[in-house]
């Protein structure tokens, strides 16, 4: 579904991504970890056309997407969810989804139909996939921090996604905030077929749910394979596991 080849990423000289490379397949739960600073998030932002690559491509369903704009690599089927919560504090669960779903519906301008008539159906069966069906009326702003990370993986959702990527899902979660998020992100590849893409610091979520892992290290993939062949790799114990 993805193929990322030699993408690479300078700012004033320092470079953030180092001829990185990654493979999606269709159905797959891949993880991409390293250490601080080892250019995942921008490698993220060069997926999902936030930034653009200096050279390499990135090739999603068979068309080189590179240089698209965000909105562009949205249409055609990736939602980012980001690290740092990004949702409309003031507007309530449910509107914040309808406004995604209005959006892929391309219903956001209607002249003589009140938007907030139309996506109704689409915005409840994705609250209700995530768990946050009951909560659907509640300002944003007043949810606890897990509720609203899995909130702004909701609105991701609205976009009818065939990827979802989700930088650092589990963030400022508590224990039983994260066990809810990993059981999410394996329903929502097992029930609705989604692929996942997601960076994370949580070690025993990594390899207790991703069916393939991505180590970067200063900007560089230097492996990505199954779980225990990455866990037993030296290169990835000296850059990250055991090391730094």
């Amino acid at each position: 579904m993805l193929r990322v080849e030699s993408v690479r990423k300078s700012f004033d000289g320092f470079l953030a991504v180092n001829d990185a490379s990654l493979r999606v397949e269709k159905g797959e739960i891949v993880a991409v970890i390293g250490p601080n600073g080892a250019g995942k998030t921008t490698l993220f932002k060069l997926i999902t056309g936030h930034l653009k690559p200096e050279r390499g491509s990135i090739v999603f369903k068979d068309e080189n997407i590179v240089g698209l704009p965000p909105y562009q690599v949205c249409r055609r089927g990736i939602s980012l969810s980001y690290q740092v919560v990004n949702i409309f504090s003031r507007m309530t669960v449910f509107e914040n989804v309808q406004v995604a779903v209005l959006s892929h519906l391309k219903k956001t301008g209607k002249l003589f139909s009140p938007a907030r008539r139309h996506g109704i159906e689409d915005t409840w069966q994705i609250l209700k996939s995530v768990g946050l069906g009951d909560k659907a009326h509640r300002v944003s702003g007043s949810l606890s921090h897990g509720d609203q990370k899995v909130l702004e993986m909701a609105i991701a959702l609205g976009n009818a996604p065939d990827l979802l990527i989700l930088d650092e899902p589990t963030a400022g979660m508590s224990p039983e905030e994260t066990a809810v998020t990993i059981e999410l992100i394996k329903r929502l590849t097992e029930q609705m077929g989604l692929t996942i893409l997601f960076c994370e610091h949580d070690m025993e979520l990594v390899f207790s749910i991703a069916h393939r892992i991505m180590v970067m290290h200063q900007g560089q993939s230097i492996i990505q394979d199954k779980p225990d062949i990455v866990k037993g790799d030296r290169r990835v114990q000296e850059a990250y596991l055991g090391g730094e």
